[in-house]
């Protein structure tokens, strides 16, 4: 199958961290780096490629083997590609020697359309989800063995399912029974059979398709470690952008940037402005896809982009 992605927000991201003062005023200079933490099928990162100088290094990570395969068959000396996850990308850079860092928090079209990488409850596969298949449990081993606490917790928090209960407690009855789900088609049937109210177009199983995604990659913890990475890798005055696509990783996303722009001074305390320390970041901009992109791509319709820039004289 000849599966094609879609990078969502490209021009709006690469104009993001080009755009930047950092990377404008090095014009050609040696010293860029730019980290693309999720290469996905490398469409922000080819795009950011093309609009940097010869003498520029870019980073691209990814957890997922696909994706590895791909990005090693760009033939690009100014790139290197690292079949890690960009929560330890600290471990691949030093402290304040990058100058842009694109953050794609979702999951790419051949993830989903993929039948064999369990990740989509409309096609017919192994209840797998990993990003990285080489490690770690699959969404199937882990409900064979999870609890009926824990697994109504993971569906509850990471999925804000409310009937979150009811679905694990129909899982585990048919664990019991020797039938536990071992694709994504009888985990939906599942899931279906318990859920009799949904949004409107929404299928029953979206949000816990969602949940154990999100839960069996730890993609929130890898976010939250990603952001204190990236905040202590950037140059004073470079950009950070991190595209979201749902409630919960853009709540952390938020939350952060949010945190390090502001200074925290002790109530009544008599400071003047000018005393103030610095806050770490900047927060530049709030970016949503147009309607026509979302027209041309409608998985781009959940997507926000935050952008921030790191201050010069901060501290991280």
């Amino acid at each position: 199958m000849n599966i094609t992605h879609r990078p969502v927000l490209l021009a709006e991201a690469v104009t993001a961290l080009i755009s930047g003062p950092l990377i404008q005023n090095q014009n050609a200079s040696e010293n860029i780096v730019v980290i693309d933490g999720t290469f996905g099928r490398g469409g922000h990162t080819q795009a950011l490629l093309k609009q940097l100088p010869p003498t520029a290094r870019m980073i691209s990570f990814d957890k997922d083997l696909d994706a590895i395969a791909v990005a090693q068959t760009i033939q690009d000396p100014r790139l290197t590609i690292v079949h890690d996850s960009f929560a330890r990308m600290d471990q691949y850079a030093q402290a304040e020697s990058v100058d842009g860092i694109l953050l794609d928090l979702g999951i790419s079209s051949p993830q989903v359309d993929e039948a064999h990488r369990g990740f989509s409850f409309r096609r017919a596969g192994p209840l797998d989800m990993r990003m990285n298949t080489e490690q770690g449990l699959t969404v199937a081993e882990w409900l064979e063995q999870a609890s009926l606490e824990e697994i109504t917790y993971v569906i509850k928090t990471y999925g804000e399912e409310r009937f979150a209960f009811q679905i694990a407690k129909a899982i585990v009855a048919k664990r019991e029974e020797g039938l536990s789900p071992k694709t994504t088609t009888e985990l939906a049937a599942l899931v279906a059979s318990v859920v009799r109210t949904r949004e409107v177009g929404q299928d029953p199983a979206t949000r816990t398709f969602q949940a154990l995604r999100i839960f069996i990659n730890r993609e929130l913890e890898d976010l939250e470690l990603g952001l204190k990475a990236a905040l202590r890798l950037l140059k004073p005055g470079a950009r950070l952008a991190v595209i979201s696509f749902h409630s919960l990783e853009d709540r952390i996303v938020k939350q952060f940037l949010q945190s390090n722009a502001k200074v925290e001074v002790p109530r009544g305390l008599p400071v003047r402005d000018r005393d103030l320390p610095q806050s770490a970041l900047e927060i530049i901009a709030r970016v949503k896809p147009s309607d026509i992109e979302i027209l041309e791509n409608p998985r781009a319709r959940s997507a926000i982009m935050r952008v921030a820039e790191k201050r010069i004289g901060a501290f991280a």
